[in-house]
């Protein structure tokens, strides 16, 4: 898959490209999340939240490491900010998350590289020149 580009100009519209990527995922699938604080990436993840179906309120697991909802697809949200080394990931289950039967999203992917599958998405959002506006770059590799 060649990398899709996206500008959006509001959080809605970050929803909706979101909700849109998420009608193409399937159980087993990978997310990873690029960007800075206050990026858009939780942002994107409600999106993909709603695209799955889940009606239940979104909220970055900043301090929980992992929150999970249930949709068409379980979603694994997982935000590792604050982890010190892979070693934590795997106390809490890591393996059964990701390579479970629904679908993982990985905030601050960066901090797991050695750990992450080969196969994924990865998901960059950079903040553009006006407040609201984001370039949201979306890839797969294999």
């Amino acid at each position: 898959m060649d990398n899709k580009v996206f500008i959006s100009n509001s959080e809605e519209e970050t929803a909706r490209i979101a909700a849109e990527f998420a009608a193409g995922l399937k159980a087993g699938d990978v997310v990873c999340f690029y960007g800075g604080l206050g990026a858009g990436k939780t942002a994107f993840i409600k999106g993909i939240a709603q695209g799955l179906g889940i009606e239940e309120y979104v909220t970055s697991p900043t301090f929980t490491i992992m929150n999970q909802y249930k949709g068409r697809l379980m979603l694994y949200h997982f935000d590792i900010y604050r982890i010190a080394d892979s070693d934590e990931l795997y106390e809490i289950g890591w393996e059964e998350f990701v390579y479970g039967d629904g679908v993982a999203v990985i905030e601050w992917a960066e901090l797991a590289e050695d750990i992450l599958p080969q196969e994924r998405y990865n998901v960059r959002i950079e903040k553009g020149e006006e407040e609201n506006s984001r370039k949201i770059t979306i890839g797969y590799t294999k």
